[in-house]
């Protein structure tokens, strides 16, 4: 199974983009669901017809799907609200008030994700186009499971039994309510989903394509959510550059703009070595429906093939050396300056700008020490020794 998510700054046309490509999937013969986790929503604006909070048959075999997500939180997230629900309850909140205060932020579109894990595992599709949220949010739901596993690794285990052994004494001392063991139960159960989600997503059968225009503070943010999907472990195999004016003879209103965007143009192409650049020219009108939308496709995709997974290894590796082993971890666009590497016990914490990531290390190396670090060619590469020998 190929799964494509497709991001970008809001506005760019990524949503078309992403039902594009999937009605050019489905017309090659391939079971394929397009599936919004963008809660502004716009595939049924793309395909010109209701698409609904389950799989909504678009045309031979194209599916669309606008996901429910308060559905996905009331189900995932109703046995940890209804004991903050208590909690606030004991402390006087207004409960109009604190039904509001038990919904994170975010929530309901990391929550969005998890029906990805459920498609995934059903057997039913062979593509499966994801329209993410903007760049921002989908890279804060992205970086969401790595992050919580820290604390369940280390944190929620020791909480459950301290709360189960003092649960009654804890309780009369706070004057609140303990949490029991199904609101443990489902946080674990939410973080199994979400890794497992994390794990489809970085796996080798799943790529992210980045949509931008040719401007110049589009092109930035396209090379930071470069940068940072490399750092959490994701793959970005392309980059579509949308909305691109023809060429031709004009006014020299549409000549400066044809001009101002060429050296944009060339500056993605400088930016994303080693990735496709595809293109696809401004319209004389807006593609929507499946045709137009096949159409925008073949021209973005030209002779290459759509669903080609990468051929290039992960973001991560590591090789093993007669001493150690070098860690190494694909950074696109930063200098060492941009990085910062700490070590707490048998992780690697590396910071690249707001984004810090928890590199847990094998057993193996566990016990190795950091020798030496530097930044090459925009790669990481971490030397360790056996701190034994």
């Amino acid at each position: 199974m190929r799964i494509l998510l497709f991001t970008g700054k809001g506005g760019v046309g990524k949503s078309t983009v992403a039902a594009g490509t999937a009605a050019l999937a489905a017309a090659g013969g391939h079971r394929t669901l397009v599936l919004s986790t963008d809660a502004a929503h716009s595939l049924a604006d793309a395909f010109a017809t209701p698409v609904g909070a389950e799989p909504t048959r678009i045309a031979e075999g194209l599916y669309a799907q606008q996901v429910d997500a308060q559905l996905r939180f009331e189900q995932s997230w109703a046995d940890i609200q209804r004991y903050l629900l208590r909690v606030l309850e004991v402390a006087g909140v207004d409960p109009v008030a604190a039904a509001e205060l038990t919904v994170i932020p975010g929530a309901e579109e990391v929550l969005a994700l998890l029906e990805l894990r459920l498609h995934a595992v059903s057997d039913e599709w062979d593509v499966i186009v994801v329209d993410c949220a903007p760049t921002a949010e989908t890279l804060r739901l992205l970086a969401l499971p790595e992050a919580l596993g820290w604390y369940m690794q280390r944190v929620l285990p020791v909480e459950r039994r301290v709360v189960k052994a003092l649960r009654p004494v804890l309780s009369r001392a706070a004057g609140v309510p303990m949490p029991e063991d199904t609101v443990f139960d489902a946080v674990e159960r939410l973080y199994a989903e979400l890794e497992e989600v994390r794990a489809l997503l970085s796996g080798p059968e799943a790529s992210v394509r980045l949509v931008m225009t040719p401007e110049s503070v589009v092109l930035a943010e396209a090379r930071r959510s470069y940068t940072t999907l490399s750092l959490f472990g994701y793959r970005v195999d392309g980059v579509v550059a949308n909305r691109i004016f023809p060429g031709a003879d004009g006014d020299d209103w549409r000549s400066g703009w044809v001009a101002a965007q060429d050296v944009v143009l060339a500056e993605a192409a400088a930016s994303f070595p080693g990735l496709r650049l595809w293109r696809s020219v401004y319209r004389a009108a807006e593609p929507v429906g499946v045709e137009a939308l096949i159409d925008l496709a073949r021209e973005v995709y030209d002779d290459t093939d759509p669903l080609a997974t990468p051929t290039q290894d992960g973001p991560f590796r590591i090789v093993r050396t007669s001493r150690g082993a070098v860690l190494s971890l694909r950074l696109p666009g930063v200098t060492r300056a941009d990085v910062d590497l700490g070590r707490n016990g048998d992780e690697l914490v590396v910071t690249v700008g707001s984004y810090r990531r928890l590199l847990t290390l094998p057993a193996g190396l566990t016990r190795h020490r950091v020798t030496g670090a530097r930044v090459q060619d925009g790669e990481l590469q971490v030397r360790m020794e056996d701190g034994t020998s």
